[in-house]
């Protein structure tokens, strides 16, 4: 999947997302650490910038699959798809920090920086992400659902069959965990050092 920089992820927002609200949510994430911070610490775009990437990767894969699976009559707007997509992950934000480690190369000792997590709103991962975009922008209930679900298995908790439930009366929720998935294991690789 294409690389994009900061201003072209910000223009295809602008596109996207227009609700009341948008700009604020906008300038929020300009002032955080949205545009510098990784995806994750080591697993997908561990690297500046890789929540960015892949935040529109997802997106560009939600598309893809609403394109796919309703050709021509996409039953969510344009607009819901990038909710979904480019604000899934805004739990992100704040949440890595970046030190440094004695790392051998070579025979010689150097330092090296990497992420660690530095959970500062331990208020879930989908859960927090709603709660960020909802002090901004309304979602729709499906909107919502989505995000909380977009982790899918890897969130959910035994006996607990709310995942199931949101799969079957929110087919956007499968999708966008789907999308998640594609991007993180089909387009970004592990350990990522380019964004």
């Amino acid at each position: 999947m294409e690389q994009i920089t900061r201003q072209e992820f910000i223009s295809f927002y602008q596109q996207n997302i227009t609700r009341k609200g948008a700009d604020r949510l906008l300038a929020w994430m300009e002032k955080s650490d949205f545009f510098t911070a990784p995806a994750s610490t080591r697993y997908h775009l561990a690297c500046e910038g890789g929540l960015m990437q892949h935040s529109y990767h997802v997106c560009r894969r939600l598309m893809t699959l609403v394109e796919r699976e309703y050709p021509g009559a996409s039953p969510w707007s344009g607009e819901t798809l990038a909710v979904c997509g480019l604000l899934h992950d805004l739990c992100k934000v704040g949440y890595y920090r970046q030190e440094l480690r004695n790392v051998k190369v070579n025979g010689n000792w150097e330092q090296q920086p990497f992420y660690t997590v530095d959970e500062q709103f331990p208020y879930g991962h989908g859960e927090k992400s709603v709660f960020i975009a909802e002090r901004f922008v309304r979602l729709t209930s499906e909107e919502a659902i989505a995000i909380r679900y977009h982790m899918g298995g890897f969130d959910a908790k035994p006996g607990d069959y709310s995942l199931s439930r949101a799969f079957e009366r929110y087919p956007l929720a499968l999708l966008l965990h789907m999308a998640d998935m594609m991007a993180t294991y089909l387009d970004e690789t592990r350990g990522e050092s380019e964004a």
